[in-house]
Formats: structure tokens, sequence, C-alpha cells
């Protein structure tokens, strides 16, 4: 099966161009080389070229998300899936070369390897915490202006689809994933109705969840999610998202599975997207536990979720 190293960008598609561009610039990102007036390319601050695309359409959809893989042959072992298409060169900015595939619910992923990386973009350093114990910070003050953040890199994003296990069977025949924890049913033991994957690179940390496939009555994306510096970049990004206008969803808040401080949006086309900062990064040694609460215990403090929050 294929190495996935990386979240590369997820794609919608929306009718207004300007409107998402304001909207995505407010909420921490940068424009990117190659966009034009019929496709918006936004990175940012790290190394990807994008991570979120979005098409000019006459309505609003999510198409997909596209998975960075580590070699070629990747590539080409998953060229030869039922269903996917050739090895082929990418048309995106960046360059590269791709692989297209189709979920069974008809959401679409995309593998790439070889983009040109960019330029990282300069950031302030995290501010170091004091506590009780730990007398961290010393001769130094916090001062974070209300204002945008800074976008480092997607993290994750959720899919709902219609089946969960066929949907997972096939992620799993392609991509090394590893299950981190299971949603299952409020009050039961089973049957397994959302996973959390991460990615297997061996010794290496990553984050507890890279995707959550959730099964559900419709199909499609539930959030994107972009790691920001730290707690104040979420806090002081909360109350200049609130001062521009923006329609809150839910935040701030602690998640319980992943631990992320989180702050939820919904972009002007009614997607719904996420700030996180502050998530659990696990080894090989992790092992997965199963959850059988409601939307509202997935919060430990802060902005509880309603509960038709993952419906």
């Amino acid at each position: 099966m294929a190495t996935a190293i990386d979240a590369a960008h997820v794609t919608y598609e929306a009718p207004d161009l300007e409107v998402m561009e304001k909207f995505l610039t407010a909420f921490g990102m940068v424009k990117a080389e190659g966009s034009d007036d019929r496709t918006l390319y936004m990175r940012g601050t790290g190394t990807q070229h994008h991570i979120h695309v979005t098409r000019k359409a006459g309505k609003q959809r999510f198409i997909g998300a596209s998975i960075e893989v580590a070699t070629y042959d990747d590539l080409v072992e998953l060229a030869a899936k039922p269903g996917s298409s050739p090895v082929r060169e990418s048309t995106e900015p960046g360059g590269g070369h791709e692989v297209s595939m189709t979920m069974p619910d008809g959401i679409g992923i995309r593998a790439i390897w070889g983009r040109e990386k960019a330029e990282p973009i300069p950031d302030r350093d995290p501010f170091v915490m004091n506590n009780v114990r730990d007398r961290n910070r010393v001769n130094a003050a916090v001062r974070q202006p209300v204002a945008p953040c800074t976008i480092a890199r997607l993290g994750h994003f959720v899919l709902h689809v219609k089946n969960h296990d066929e949907s997972m069977a096939w992620l799993n025949e392609r991509f090394n994933f590893l299950p981190s924890d299971y949603f299952v049913p409020p009050g039961e033991e089973g049957p397994v109705v959302g996973t959390f994957v991460r990615l297997d690179l061996g010794e290496q940390l990553v984050d507890h969840h890279f995707m959550l496939v959730l099964q559900s009555d419709w199909v499609g994306v539930h959030h994107s999610a972009f790691e920001v510096t730290d707690m104040d970049a979420v806090m002081s990004s909360h109350d200049y998202l609130i001062q521009q206008g923006y329609t809150l969803d839910v935040g701030v808040g602690r998640h319980l599975l992943g631990s992320q401080i989180f702050d939820y949006w919904k972009d002007p086309f009614g997607f719904r997207i996420e700030h996180y900062t502050d998530g659990d990064i696990v080894d090989g040694n992790h092992r997965p536990t199963k959850f059988n609460g409601t939307a509202s215990d997935t919060t430990q403090w802060g902005n509880r979720p309603p509960l038709e929050f993952f419906q």
C-alpha cells in the first residue's frame, strides 16, 4: 500500500472566489501563486504550495482531498487499483504527478508526489506558557493583538460516508493508515461507526488523527481543520473573525479525542472550517479506544457542540 506522508490540500467549488478569498485571508491563509479568475489557491506558512483550493462554479460543493505520498512508486501502485486514473502530470500550480481516485460514495481522493515545495513564510514563535510548577517565560510578556492568525498547515479533514466499513476498507487497501480511536453509538459497545486514522511513519511522531471517517445519512465533508501557532492565535483570531461579522459555529473549547483546542467557523458558503492547536502527538505505541458518548461529550471544556453536530 502507498505511504501517505501529509495532508496536501482540500478542494471545494463556490460561486464567488472574491468572497471566499476575503474570508480565507481573514481566517489566516495567503493567496498562492497560480490563482486566477477560475481557481483560488490558498496557502499557509508551511511548505505545501497550497492547502485550500476553490474552483468557481454555479453552486457550492466539496470535491475531495489530496494526500501527499512518499514516492513515485506509490503513485504507480495506486494507479493499478480498480477505478484509479493513470499516473499523470499535475495541472495544478507546483506541478508534480498525481493519481485520481473516487471513494465508494463519490468523494474524490488524489494522491500527489513531487509537487514543488513553497518557501516557508516567517511566523512568530509560539508563546511560552507559565504554570504553577514551571516558570518558563521570564522577563518577557505576551502581546497578541486581535488580528488574523497565521495558518501553518492543513492538519486533518472529516468525511461523512454512507457505509463506514466499506469506506475504511477502500482507504486501508490503498494507504498506510492506522486507527487512533473509534466512534460507536452512544451508550453502546458497537458497531464502529467512525474511525480516527493517523499516518504510519514508523518512529516519526504524528498527529493523533489525519482523517475521521464517520457513517452518516449524508455524504460530504464535515470540516477541514487547519493548525495555528498556539492558543493565543486561536483566541485572538476568534475575536477578529467576530469583529468582521463572520459566522461562528462552535468554539472555543478542547476536544476529548485528540485533545485539540478548537474553534469552528462557517465560511460564506456554509462549509465548516476549524482553527486548532495543541493536539495530541502519538507514536506506534498508541492504541485505539472506543468512544460511545454524544457530540457534547467530545468537548472537555468550552463551547459544546449541539447533539446533531456529527450527524
